[in-house]
């Protein structure tokens, strides 16, 4: 293999030799990060980003950007809250509501976001609204229906607690294999990143979604229907945020309108770290796992070796603005 080879894989795959350099690097500083815990911590801390950004790839396939996706996440954990919590719970959010099947709120929090999705879908579709407006709009327009709800009587915006255990044992409980376990929100965050990797790569509906990404022009003269194809993009991209919610609200026993500021902030740069491209048509699930993973060691890593917490911002920007450059620099070459 000659150098020029040597550099280009380097090239292609240089987010896992990132992701393997900030390991190395927080290991030399602090052995113990290398141990099964910090994997598990680490995972766990990823699981619901990493449903986010699942979700938030469609938008930046197709060179756009979804910006509602962190209030999705912030109603769909104030819904499924709301209605699991323990009856001996001293401040109720529906005080003559009887225990319901713990399915019955989840589905209704995950509905509540594929419908948002799907207006968003429509708006960019129908009356093409550019993405980053039409998400705006909702975002807003989410997170005040969610300080309604929240602000309902006999509530009245105070945070929501007192979770049943069963749902609160879907985002701390796990499987115990041996003497280690795994999480079961590790296990659905892979289920679903397993199940995204089908539908981009197997599937007639992923195809077009990439070649919408690619040229939508071109899309449309081979026959595809592009409207259909960016409603349910968004449509999807809605659930998966609304399941993210749900995890969120059981992993931390609680909600508040607040939760999920700025997770879409995080998501974008995970797809972009990820080697998603912002001109649309390039990116693989792979890449945003990395991409994730990335962040999460920077901001567990960063911790757990006593950083200073604002040079996680720092470092973050930097690593953002990077990817991006390059993603760039890799469009303009190919012109």
């Amino acid at each position: 293999m000659n150098f020029k080879k040597i550099s280009g894989f380097i090239y292609q795959n240089a987010i896992y030799f990132v992701l393997l350099a900030l390991v190395v690097a927080m290991t030399l500083v602090d052995p113990r990060f290398l141990s099964l815990t910090t994997l598990r911590d680490i995972l766990l801390q990823s699981s619901t980003r990493m449903i986010i950004a699942l979700g938030a790839v469609f938008a930046i396939l197709t060179a756009g950007a979804d910006l509602s996706a962190g209030r999705m996440v912030g109603l769909a954990a104030v819904i499924s809250a709301s209605m699991l919590q323990a009856p001996d719970y001293l401040r109720l959010f529906f005080p003559g509501l009887p225990q319901l099947p713990l399915f019955i709120p989840i589905l209704i929090a995950i509905a509540a976001c594929t419908l948002f999705g799907a207006i968003n879908g429509s708006v960019i579709a129908r009356f093409g609204v550019p993405p980053f407006i039409a998400t705006l709009g909702s975002m807003v327009v989410i997170y005040g229906f969610t300080s309604i709800y929240f602000d309902l009587p006999p509530n009245q915006s105070q945070p929501i607690g007192g979770l049943r255990s069963d749902f609160t044992e879907l985002g701390t409980g796990a499987i115990g294999i041996g003497p280690y376990s795994i999480p079961y929100i590790v296990i659905i965050a892979a289920v679903v990143t397993f199940l995204m990797w089908v539908l981009l790569n197997k599937t007639r509906f992923g195809k077009n979604t990439y070649a919408i990404g690619g040229n939508v022009n071109a899309a449309k003269v081979s026959g595809i229907n592009v409207g259909r194809t960016t409603i349910w993009m968004y449509t999807i991209a809605g659930a998966l945020y609304g399941l993210a919610g749900v995890l969120e609200a059981a992993r931390t026993g609680g909600a508040t309108n607040n939760y999920g500021n700025g997770y879409e902030l995080d998501a974008i740069a995970a797809c972009v770290v990820g080697g998603v491209s912002t001109t649309g048509g390039i990116g693989s699930v792979q890449g945003i796992v990395a991409g994730v993973l990335i962040f999460s060691v920077i901001n567990y890593g960063l911790t757990f070796i006593g950083l200073n917490p604002y040079w996680q911002m720092i470092i973050k920007g930097l690593i953002i603005v990077s990817a991006v450059a390059v993603d760039i620099r890799k469009y303009i070459s190919k012109r």
